[in-house]
């Protein structure tokens, strides 16, 4: 549904261009797929290198305008330069800002000495350093959890308990929860098997509602608007509020972040610090759509042009709930993929079948739809984020009209 509703964004732009959306998925029946103009299957579990060589081979193939991934970013980050030669814009914040906000670690330690604010951590690798962080941690009396450091969404997230199990606790929704000796006990097993532990990071559990800010900014860091959302329960709030937006830019800012961006705060002792921050769109990015701005689009127009075109102030203080959809997804032939999982297919334009084939089918070299005069079209490439449950934002575009972008999911 979010990712349906990015690319609603794209199509129903303010400069009235007509736009085509591309998209990968791993998954061939990824319901984002069915919504694009062209959809095809990407590699899994490949190096950053393979995965490189498809997006650059992709994007050659289908004359793909602008670029910008979700994921895999570290994969791509350098290559602007590459993709440009082949007429392709990538849509990407700068190599350093990626790899530093790819560690929650060196994000909290860099951004703690620009002055942003950040909670207390420590990194733990084994079971000695990580017990040694829960009792520094935990001393003042806050409740402790525990995540890998890298770039792994909410797996991985546990909040410490050591407390008896009481009934209002079973009787409760689930909560991701572990003991202090479990998790010990996990990392010293894994180290006992040979397995590789990742850094994890140890910090207070901060509790209350997360407050997200989708950045818009230009290369270099100057933070061009921002919107900030929080989140509870099915409720999202347009938050009318400065702080939020204050802290965002000063991050934007001392890490260089292009285009589209996301930082992430919650509460501690009544203060907002830092969670996270990610150099790319988030997966909420189309609840900004009710302030009236159209932060994808000026992105596009931002990376063609250089101009991002009109930002309206945008309408803060509004509700907005969350419901669910449902699609119905026709099942693809599993016969049709090459052993070694490379994409061999291109999915029928706007998931309707090609001429001759079955509902159900994808035709084995489908052919794309034929594309609007290049004067009042730009390429778009749309995927959907596989390591969460939610969608995430990449966009692909052609250069050779106003302002267009592309959104593209890995």
């Amino acid at each position: 549904m979010a990712t349906t509703q990015v690319m609603r964004m794209l199509r129903d732009n303010p400069d009235a261009v007509d736009v085509r959306i591309y998209g990968t998925n791993v998954d061939r029946d990824a319901p984002a797929l069915s919504a694009c103009d062209v959809g095809e299957v990407e590699p899994r579990h490949v190096s950053d290198d393979n995965y490189a060589d498809f997006a650059l081979d992709f994007c050659r193939r289908h004359g793909i305008d602008v670029l910008i991934p979700p994921r895999r970013l570290a994969a791509l980050a350098g290559l602007t330069d590459v993709f440009a030669r082949s007429g392709t814009n990538l849509m990407c914040s700068p190599p350093a800002a990626i790899d530093a906000l790819t560690s929650k670690s060196r994000a909290y330690e860099e951004a703690g000495a620009a002055g942003i604010p950040v909670p207390p951590w420590r990194v733990a690798s084994d079971a000695a350093s990580f017990r040694e962080a829960v009792e520094e941690l935990s001393a003042t009396g806050e409740r402790v959890c525990v995540k890998p450091a890298g770039e792994y969404s909410a797996f991985g997230f546990r909040i410490l308990d050591d407390r008896p199990l009481r009934l209002k606790d079973l009787l409760a929704a689930p909560a991701p929860l572990a003991s202090v000796d479990a998790v010990a006990h996990a990392l010293r097993r894994a180290a006992d098997e040979g397995e590789t532990v990742p850094e994890l990071l140890v910090m207070p559990f901060l509790d209350g509602p997360e407050v997200s800010v989708d950045c818009l900014s230009a290369p270099g860091g100057t933070m061009l608007a921002g919107v900030a959302r929080s989140k509870q329960g099915r409720y999202r709030y347009l938050l009318d509020d400065p702080a939020p937006t204050a802290i965002a830019r000063r991050l934007v800012g001392h890490f260089k972040l292009a285009y589209l961006s996301n930082v992430q705060l919650r509460q501690r002792n009544g203060e907002p610090v830092l969670l996270e921050a990610n150099p790319r769109a988030s997966a909420g990015i189309f609840q900004t759509a009710f302030t009236g701005v159209n932060l994808p689009w000026s992105a596009v127009r931002l990376l063609l042009h250089g101009d991002a075109g009109p930002l309206p102030a945008p309408r803060l203080g509004g509700r907005l709930a969350i419901t669910e959809t449902a699609t119905e997804v026709q099942s693809a032939p599993s016969h049709g993929l090459p052993a070694n999982g490379l994409p061999a297919h291109v999915l029928p334009p706007h998931g309707h079948p090609a001429p001759g084939l079955p509902t159900h089918g994808v035709p084995a070299h489908g052919v794309p739809a034929p594309r609007i005069s290049p004067e009042t079209e730009a390429e778009l490439l749309l995927g959907e984020a596989t390591a969460t449950a939610t969608a995430a934002v990449a966009v692909a575009v052609a250069t050779t009209v106003t302002a267009t972008a592309a959104v593209a999911a890995g």
